[in-house]
């Protein structure tokens, strides 16, 4: 059997993180047995983050890494892929989860509006005399980083148009039922989770609001959490 190593359920979604979904998704995909394991504090497992998965002993981590090994089990989550549409399906994983993640992470770290709610809903084992201090020592690198990339100097209105073209891009190729035909592949775990976590953020933003309101993306996003979940 193996454990996914997985943040509490939040939001309304099945765990905090949306490459904790993501996992999901993929170990649901492969048709292997697995079972959760809720981790609050992710600090002892390999690279301090999560997802993991626990297998005879060994610990797998890493949303990719995970991936990586069930397809190395004999999974294979892009099988009616031509080699053109894996390369596609590449850099649409990309998108999601090195720019689109980090507007989720703006949303929920940076609005002051919305870290509130993020601090008590991550951090509700903290006693609450002293959460806002803990916490904000546990947020200030994270807006640091933010603004590191870039992502962070910008305003919420400024961040939206960034994100645009990318919401618009997945948009556009959803002809089907998924991004590639009738039949979920890697690509709609990946991206499909990180549109839900936008959809998620417990106070309205600008983001938010953008892609609860798109009715293809939402349906889409439906139709995966249906499908993989």
């Amino acid at each position: 059997m193996i454990t996914l190593l997985t943040y509490a359920p939040a939001f309304g979604q099945p765990a905090a993180s949306p490459f904790c979904i993501k996992a999901m998704m993929l170990l649901n995909m492969a048709g292997v047995q697995w079972t959760p394991e809720i981790l609050s504090d992710p600090r002892k497992m390999p690279y301090a983050k999560l997802p993991a998965i626990r297998v005879d002993g060994r610990l797998i981590a890493d949303s990719d890494n995970i991936r990586a090994w069930l397809e190395g089990q004999g999974a294979d989550f892009d099988v009616e892929l031509s080699l053109r549409d894996r390369a596609h399906s590449r850099a649409l994983i990309r998108m999601a989860e090195e720019h689109l993640y980090f507007h989720v992470v703006a949303d929920r770290w940076g609005d002051d509006a919305v870290w509130p709610v993020t601090r008590d809903t991550y951090f509700g084992m903290i006693p609450k005399p002293i959460r806002g201090f803990v916490t904000n020592g546990i947020r200030k690198p994270v807006i640091a980083s933010l603004r590191q990339m870039g992502i962070g100097r910008f305003t919420p209105t400024e961040r939206l148009a960034r994100a645009e073209p990318d919401l618009q891009a997945i948009a556009d190729l959803l002809g089907g039922l998924f991004l590639f035909g009738d039949k979920p592949t890697a690509a709609d775990a990946s991206v499909a989770a990180q549109l839900a976590g936008m959809m998620a953020t417990p106070i309205a933003t600008l983001l938010g609001d953008r892609v609860r309101g798109d009715k293809v993306l939402v349906d889409y996003v439906k139709r995966v959490n249906e499908a993989l979940l």
